[in-house]
This record gives structure tokens, C-alpha cells and sequence, in this order.
């Protein structure tokens, strides 16, 4: 186990107020089938776009989702595809199976100061997700696709949008993500990281290029359980 690995000291999360949390994958694990009901719905919207196979179209799916921060923008970029219909198509999915976690929500609900979702999907998804988990309360605001102006994480000026906005103070914040990548902006703005892992029984579901940067220096710390790593800091 490495010193990241290790159960945090709630020292070095003694200065935080500003919570933010990246949604899926997230919030959740892996193994709960929420976003890969999205990831194959994506697969279906570039099928039909594109008019060609599944598989060619789940290799442009990735492409462009590893090239440009999300399926969308990439669709956008190259395609010129309305973002409203891409949203509303792939988030048609089934939530229930995401259910009330309340061990998470008691250690969101406890940590002090402000917390926000900071999500590339769309404010929609991100209340029925986290309604079904019974966590939506707890959250101050939501800051999604949208407000980013459809310019997805990684991109510096979606973050600098996001602290814009809310008036975070990046040296009283925490930043929460799946995505090795998507930690980089806010380690160089000061903030303190948190990367989330997939268990042993997940690892099998994401894309290998997505655990890139995982041990960079821009990661403070590793979990695999984000309700008792909060727990542990919050006490």
C-alpha cells in the first residue's frame, strides 16, 4: 500500500470548505450499471449518426471521448450535433439501479462548508443520480455541461468557469474524481485531490487509458471507498 493508499489525515483536509465532486463513477462505483447504460447508449447515437457498424462506431465513440474530453464535444467538433438531443437521448437510462447510500450521504452531509457537483454530464442526470443515492440535499449546486459551455474536463477554462461562478477559493478546496486527467487543473490551482479507483471487481469495465497519470505527482490521494474516506476526514 503506498503512502496514498493510506487512510488520510484529517490535517490535511483541516483548511477545506470547498467540496467538489466530479458525478459519475464518482459518487457511485463503477459496478453499479448507470454509466455504462450511458456509454452504450452513446455507442447506439454514433451507430445511427454515422450510419456504420458498432463496432466502428464504438471506436469512434472512445476516440473521441479520449481526444476531446467527452463523446460529445467530440461529435460536435466533427459533426456539428445538437447537444440538447445528445443529452437527452443518452440519459435516457434506467436509474434504479443506483440505491440510497446513506453512510455516503452522512459523511457529505457532515464535511463543513460548501459542496458542489462539477459533473461532464448534464444537471438532470446529476439530480436523478443523486436523488436516487439520497445525497441531493446535501449539495449546494450543480455545475454541469451546460454552464461549461459545452467544453468538457479536462480543459482548464471549464474550471476556471466553475470557480468563477461559485466564488471557490482553490486553497480551501478538495477535488474529487475518477479521472487521473481531470485532477491535473485542479492540483495546479492549488487544491487538494482526491482520485476515486474502482475495486478489484470494477477494473474490468473502464477504458486502460483512463488509469493514465494515476500515480502523478498532481494526486494527494487514492481511495477506492469514498464514503469512509470522508468519514475519516470529517472527524
Amino acid at each position: 500500500m503506498t503512502e496514498k493508499n493510506l487512510p488520510p489525515e484529517p490535517a490535511s483536509f483541516a483548511h477545506v470548505t470547498e467540496w467538489v465532486f466530479d458525478l459519475d463513477n464518482t459518487l457511485y462505483p463503477r459496478s453499479i450499471d448507470l454509466f455504462s447504460q450511458i456509454d452504450r447508449k452513446m455507442t447506439e447515437y454514433v451507430r445511427k449518426l454515422l450510419t456504420m457498424d458498432h463496432d466502428a462506431a464504438r471506436t469512434i465513440q472512445k476516440k473521441y471521448y479520449r481526444d476531446h474530453g467527452t463523446t460529445l464535444q467530440g461529435l460536435m467538433l466533427n459533426h456539428g450535433v445538437d447537444p440538447n438531443d445528445f443529452l437527452e437521448t443518452v440519459h435516457d437510462i434506467d436509474y434504479s439501479w443506483v440505491k440510497p447510500d446513506p453512510a455516503l450521504g452522512a459523511a457529505i452531509k457532515a464535511l463543513p462548508g460548501r459542496k458542489f457537483i462539477f459533473t461532464n454530464g448534464d444537471t438532470l442526470h446529476a439530480e436523478r443520480t443523486a436523488r436516487a443515492l439520497g445525497i441531493l440535499d446535501h449539495f449546494d449546486d450543480i455545475f454541469d455541461i451546460i454552464a461549461a459551455d459545452f467544453i468538457p474536463k479536462p480543459a482548464p477554462e471549464t474550471y476556471a468557469r466553475f470557480l468563477d461562478k461559485h466564488g471557490v477559493n482553490t486553497e480551501q478546496a478538495a477535488m474529487f474524481e475518477d479521472l487521473p486527467r481531470n485532477l491535473l487543473a485542479p492540483h495546479q490551482l492549488g487544491m487538494r485531490t482526491v482520485l476515486i479507483v474502482p475495486n478489484n471487481l470494477d477494473v474490468v469495465l473502464d477504458e486502460v487509458w483512463e488509469h493514465e497519470g494515476k500515480d502523478g505527482a498532481h494526486i494527494h490521494h487514492v481511495t477506492d471507498d469514498l464514503a469512509s474516506f470522508l468519514k475519516t476526514i470529517a472527524a
